[in-house]
């Protein structure tokens, strides 16, 4: 990160709205629209930071028909895959450039604290675009053996126009994940970035224009799901929906491809993630504190964040407070001071409903620890002390709701079994973790998890190798990794007779 001081970020950050983009980026071009614009408010202390075009059905229609020109027409899918690769590259050097930029409005719109969106969210979009465009040219057809007389081919093709729709917690990252692996396939997109944060997505959009990607290839609308979103599901020239969010929106999108053209639907949605400490852990400090970092960092919106811990009771009390500790040490501040830790929560409406989940902890029975109501309230911000609960019931709405905040519910166990059958007491599915010394018990807890993700001795780990996604409620598809490719491609026999 840039070594600049709280006073420097605060310049930088009064300076930048006036240089933001606020109309939809469609076919290469700004495109104003005919709607209303609306507020993006900052979480970090109230202020309005721009108004942004709003999409109607519209809106999304002129977006999506740029995609579809695009791709039935354009050169984008025409390209070899080394052309598309290398300007998938062309961005991810122009998001470098503008890293500060991109992280200073990511921080602004959202609330997350500048070192993370500068060092954590940027790094992540930027090696994702470079990594599939590495991978563009990498992937090979198939030519199954089959009689004498005849010849199969395989061929993977690309889908076609994609609607991506991402949420406002990691808007970068989980739009690169969506976008990057589309374009690489050779479809055209439409984004529509959270109405929360859609500045980083429009800057997206321009640069992507700039890097050389042909009108109509990556369009971007601004607007809110009950509208854009919802336009953008029944449309029926959008051959793919793929979809971070909630899994009451999720359910949305699957309607929509109903009562459309049964487009695909690819859905990554919430999660209840339990972390597991059993007393044979090879760092009880480290486990503690990976714990405490995992429900706190990018102050607890995580749709992974360790939520449950599931601790021994031989080791309980002792975990329990090192956690306890480390959240009455953390320091929650402005997202511009550098030394802050946990930022703003995305806003009014989101803290209230955190509030209310915590009500509801302490109401069912719960014990509170630390933390538990809203703290810097004259900046005009959205803050709130990290919380920690113990004693928490398994059936209660703390223990299976995902609360999506700074949130730690502390669930007690007597043996493994019962620690997987509270692990898995959940609708959701997307990550767990895991912590013990013994290797047999590492893989069969693993297996026994369902979870699409399970880390050992370690939380939030991996890279762009491997595959991200969630069993249950928690949705279906891969983010990340190769196996990305299969929902932005289709699988085409060719069975030729000699």
């Amino acid at each position: 990160m840039p070594d600049l001081t709280h006073e420097e970020w605060q310049r930088r950050g009064a300076a930048l709205p006036a240089a933001l983009p606020v109309h939809h980026h469609i076919d290469g071009a700004a495109e104003p629209g005919a709607g209303a614009a609306f507020p993006v408010v900052s979480p970090r202390d109230g202020a309005v930071l721009a108004k942004v075009a709003d999409a109607g059905p519209a809106e999304v229609d002129l977006a999506v028909a740029a995609a579809r020109r695009a791709f039935d027409t354009g050169p984008w899918p025409r390209l070899s895959p080394a052309e598309r690769g290398r300007a998938l590259g062309r961005l991810a050097g122009l998001l470098e450039e503008r890293r500060e930029t991109l992280a200073l409005t990511i921080s602004l719109e959202m609330g997350k604290p500048i070192g993370d969106a500068h060092d954590i969210e940027l790094r992540a979009a930027i090696s994702t675009f470079r990594w599939y465009g590495e991978l563009a040219d990498k992937l090979a057809d198939a030519s199954p053996h089959t009689a004498t007389d005849a010849l199969a081919l395989v061929t993977r093709e690309p889908t076609g126009v994609v609607g991506a729709v991402v949420p406002w917690n990691f808007p970068l990252t989980l739009a690169a994940w969506k976008v990057a692996p589309a374009l690489a396939a050779g479809c055209t997109v439409v984004l529509k970035p959270s109405e929360r944060s859609p500045l980083s997505g429009l800057l997206l959009g321009q640069l992507a224009t700039e890097a050389g990607l042909p009108p109509g290839v990556l369009n971007v609308v601004t607007g809110d799901g009950p509208t854009a979103s919802r336009a953008l599901g029944l449309h029926p020239d959008v051959d793919v929906v793929a979809f971070t969010g909630s899994t009451a929106v999720g359910r949305h999108f699957l309607r929509y491809a109903a009562d459309s053209n049964l487009k695909r639907v690819w859905l990554e949605l919430g999660g209840k993630s339990p972390n597991i400490i059993l007393p044979d852990a090879p760092d009880l400090e480290l486990a503690a504190a990976t714990a405490a970092w995992g429900i706190f960092f990018n102050q607890g919106e995580m749709c992974t964040a360790p939520s449950r811990l599931l601790v021994h009771s031989a080791v309980a009390e002792r975990v329990t407070e090192a956690v306890v500790e480390r959240a009455r040490a953390l320091r929650v501040g402005d997202p511009l001071d550098p030394a802050t830790e946990m930022g703003a929560l995305a806003g009014d409406g989101h803290l209230r409903r955190v509030l209310d989940h915590i009500g509801t902890g302490a109401a069912e029975g719960a014990r509170l620890l630390t933390g538990g109501s809203a703290t810097l309230t004259d900046s005009g911000g959205s803050y709130l002390r990290p919380t920690v609960f113990d004693r928490v019931d398994p059936g209660s709405r703390l223990a299976r709701e995902e609360v999506f905040g700074p949130v730690l519910s502390v669930l007690a166990f007597d043996d493994l079994e019962e620690a997987v059958r509270l692990a898995n007491a959940t609708d959701y599915g997307l990550a767990a973790g895991l912590w013990t010394s013994d290797l047999t018990t590492a893989h069969r807890v693993s297996r026994a998890l369902r979870a699409g993700t399970v880390w050992v001795n370690c939380y939030e780990e991996g890279d762009l190798t491997v595959p991200f996604g969630g069993m249950k409620q928690s949705g279906n598809g891969r983010d990340k990794s190769v196996h990305a490719m299969e929902k932005y491609t289709e699988l085409k026999t060719t069975w030729i007779r000699l």
